[in-house]
């Protein structure tokens, strides 16, 4: 099979919005990797099915949305674990999340629970990953970009599933 780029690139039209809030199913993410099915799996466009990891020892999932100044948002990732996850067990994933592309990064650590197997789950679940947009910038709205890392414990991980990021406006 021939490709012509190894990582996913995010398609528009799977990012829904819903006034303030964001859906972004797993084709409107960036996913590192997410081009070769060795590594990954990407569902067929306009299901609800998640975006599966192969496996990857470099796990990166982007997304970038508009957002209005002045409100507050929050941020979640809706994943799961196959039965054969594999890597995650003792390492953490990071939630990452900035204002404009020059905007200092929030980040909150989760830990995925193994036992927790073909269960879908909302991360973070306890400390909130919130996201403030200045009133006072430039134009009356910015991007927000973030993300869903583990790039640092050099394991190889696989099982995790994707199955959306949530953008929430919080006031």
């Amino acid at each position: 099979m021939a490709m012509t780029k190894p990582h996913w690139q995010a398609e528009k039209e799977e990012i829904i919005k819903q006034g303030d809030n964001y859906l972004i199913k797993p084709r409107g993410l960036n996913i590192v990797w997410g081009n070769d099915e060795r590594y990954w799996r990407i569902p067929a466009s306009g299901t609800e099915d998640p975006a599966e990891l192969v496996q990857v020892s470099w796990l990166e999932v982007t997304g970038s949305v508009e957002l209005k100044a002045g409100k507050g948002y929050e941020l979640t990732f809706d994943v799961g674990l196959a039965e054969d996850a594999f890597g995650l067990k003792d390492i953490q994933v990071f939630l990452m999340a900035k204002v404009g592309k020059k905007g200092k990064y929030k980040w909150t650590r989760v830990k995925l629970d193994q036992d927790q197997n073909n269960k879908r789950v909302t991360i973070p679940d306890k400390q909130k990953l919130s996201i403030d947009v200045p009133a006072d910038t430039m134009d009356s709205t910015d991007d927000l970009h973030f993300g869903l890392y583990e790039v640092w414990s050099g394991k190889w991980k696989g099982g995790l599933k994707i199955y959306n990021a949530k953008v929430t406006a919080t006031a």
